[in-house]
């Protein structure tokens, strides 16, 4: 296949591997497997049925449903039509996130499940270009302009029955140029932009996603991630597909606590080789391993740390393990089978590896998951790019980098004034190759200042080295830049990840400094760990001694930073923060101040918090013991 469609793509796997599993779903308690071939033949029926209610080719189609078999056959529907894809996140709560998506893109379809269907009836009389609303699940009455999917299986059938030519020409007819996709950014600082994926950009990311990573015939994976994001399409879907590997979905429960709480039962139950996951879903993991160590008792707490130092020394930074320490080696393998075997069984027993979605340098979490024999693999990449860039694999990896440069793809590292910058210097990650975006769906003004020359500009900092060739560390934002009084600049997310991965403590950190005359830590504080940790002390979590208890441990974290700190040096001293402002509330979905894929989103943070960071300017403020972060401490 040279230059394939999404659609060449598909009949080409779905053919060789007909027989194979592709798709695993729960339904009624019960976990079901839909073949390649099946897969295929419901795509068919879906698209079928869509020109059949007068689809035309090019027109949007928004879908908003939580993870399910229905999702990926429905969006293949889509695009048999000759159709765009307008994939909606379910985190999006407010009727203007969606109705500017759905009027934005022009869509004239929506096809969404029944627990989203209320969002959509909300907004619908302000979408008058929408045509038809297809409802995943069966109801027992349909308001105006909808219709049940079955029906358009129904119809689709019909179709293929009377005029399968018709559809076939339609299919056929897409080029590999065709817009596949209109996947909406976040907007935390404006409307958001619709980045404009073609079927070409998402067939070439999955041939460069091959080239750093392999799976097996027939493993399993488990999507945590929304559907929506390109990341789940590449990595997910397509790369699966290419793999004959099957993919399963996590039930959605009622509400999103019940989705977390079926997170754990669906990896045991599924037994999944990979997982597509976050770091912050990577981090909760972590600690909720060492919460059930914990409970064990003392004894194997300290054979746990133990085992787990040795494995990490044994490791280094992955490609260079041995060596030396070589003689660490059985006791690696004694204690994989006396501790982490039982560990990797709560993970159903057959996880090979993790694929970590962040771009920034969790080392700490990365030597962990790799103790414990299940390596979370750190990858890079954005929307803009169709998402991959650059992953860590177990044929190729080094802690702390964000991994190894996909093939096909030219990466250069360039100054303020589009300089390349030498080995080793900082400067923005600039690229180039088929699976950069089109552009940005009717806003010329933003693709030509993020694409020049055909180069992408991600706005995101990294460097390359010269003893690693091929290999990228991306190392933040631009944006996200902290500026001191004096102008200089600095990126606070290694610091910030690397506290929450280290510290049992702190659950959630961010920096502020915006030409301030210090750096302050907007800390959320792991209460649970602090109250154990007060009353191992022999102080009641409650009074006025626990809570300033807790609070000198926080401050015990962020000083092992400092010199004479156990991790002193890591990070340049001047940034570290001379005050903290302990929160009394997490950054959730809920308050907006994280996005779909479970990134704290800083801008928002800054602003919803921004009585704490003028507070934390003050003499008062400064102070650990003043009566906010008392209060943080008491609820």
């Amino acid at each position: 296949m040279n230059r394939p469609t999404i659609i060449d793509f598909v009949e080409h796997y779905t053919k060789q591997y007909a027989e194979h599993v592709f798709l695993r779903e729960k339904i009624n308690d019960a976990w079901t497997a839909t073949t390649y071939a099946q897969t295929r033949e419901q795509a068919h029926q879906i698209g079928a049925g869509l020109i059949a209610l007068g689809l035309q080719k090019g027109e949007r189609v928004a879908l908003l449903s939580q993870g399910r078999n229905l999702w990926v056959t429905g969006e293949l529907g889509i695009l048999y039509a000759g159709a765009v894809n307008v994939p909606l996140s379910i985190k999006l709560e407010e009727a203007s996130d969606l109705l500017f998506r759905i009027q934005h893109s022009d869509a004239v379809m929506i096809m969404t499940s029944e627990q989203q269907l209320p969002k959509i009836r909300k907004i619908l009389p302000q979408c008058p270009n929408v045509r038809q609303v297809i409802v995943f699940d069966p109801l027992s009455q349909y308001e105006d302009r909808e219709i049940g999917i079955d029906k358009v299986i129904a119809l689709g059938n019909k179709q293929l029955q009377t005029d399968p030519e018709a559809f076939v020409t339609r299919y056929r007819s897409v080029q590999p140029d065709d817009y596949a996709n209109i996947s909406y950014t976040s907007g935390t600082t404006a409307d958001p932009k619709g980045i404009l994926l073609t079927h070409r950009n998402y067939t070439a990311n999955v041939e460069q996603a091959r080239s750093v990573v392999g799976i097996d015939k027939d493993d399993v994976m488990l999507i945590i991630l929304p559907l929506d994001h390109c990341f789940a399409h590449v990595a997910g879907f397509y790369t699966m597909m290419s793999y004959c590997g099957s993919i399963a979905t996590v039930p959605v429960g009622k509400t999103a606590m019940a989705t977390l709480r079926n997170i754990p039962i669906a990896i045991r139950e599924t037994q999944p080789a990979i997982m597509l996951s976050v770091p912050a879903l990577a981090r909760n993991f972590r600690k909720n391993i060492e919460a059930g160590i914990r409970a064990k008792g003392p004894a194997v707490e300290r054979l746990y740390n133990f085992a787990l130092q040795n494995a990490i020394a044994y490791n280094k930074e992955y490609w260079n393990r041995g060596g030396w320490q070589a003689w660490r080696f059985p006791l690696v393998k004694l204690f994989d089978r006396l501790i982490f075997k039982a560990v990797r069984e709560g993970f159903g027993g057959k996880m090979k590896f993790f694929v970590g979605g962040g771009a920034l340098l969790d080392i700490e979490l990365q030597r962990y998951f790799c103790a414990v024999g299940m390596p979370m693999f750190q990858g890079y990449g954005l929307s803009e790019a169709t998402p991959i860039i650059c992953a860590n694999s177990g044929k190729a990896a080094i802690f702390g980098s964000s991994g190894r440069i996909v093939a096909n793809e030219e990466v250069k590292i360039c100054d303020s004034e589009g300089n390349v910058v030498p080995d080793g210097e900082r400067g923005e990650i600039v690229i180039r190759g088929e699976n950069v975006m089109a552009g940005y769906w009717k806003n010329p003004e933003a693709t030509e200042k993020t694409i020049v020359d055909g180069w992408l500009h991600t706005g995101d900092m990294g460097y390359v080295t010269k003893q690693h060739p091929g290999f990228l560390w991306v190392v933040g934002r631009f944006k996200s830049l902290l500026i001191s009084a004096d102008g200089e600049k600095y990126s606070p997310e290694g610091f910030e990840d690397g506290l929450t991965d280290g510290s049992p403590y702190v659950e959630q950190c961010i920096l502020h400094n915006n030409q301030n005359p210090y750096t302050i830590a907007l800390i959320v504080p792991n209460k649970d760990s602090l109250r154990d940790y007060c009353k191992q002390q022999g102080a009641d979590p409650q009074s006025e001694t626990g809570q300033k208890l807790m609070l000198d441990k926080i401050q015990a974290e962020v000083d092992a930073y400092k010199p004479g700190g156990k991790h002193a040096g890591i990070f340049p001293e001047a940034w570290l923060p001379k005050a903290l402002a302990v929160l009394p509330e997490a950054f959730t979905e809920q308050n907006h101040l994280v996005n779909s894929t479970m990134k704290v989103v800083r801008g928002k943070v800054e602003t919803y918090f921004a009585d704490r960071i003028d507070y934390a300017y003050t003499q008062e403020g400064k102070a650990l013991y003043n009566p906010k972060n008392m209060a943080a401490m008491a609820n």
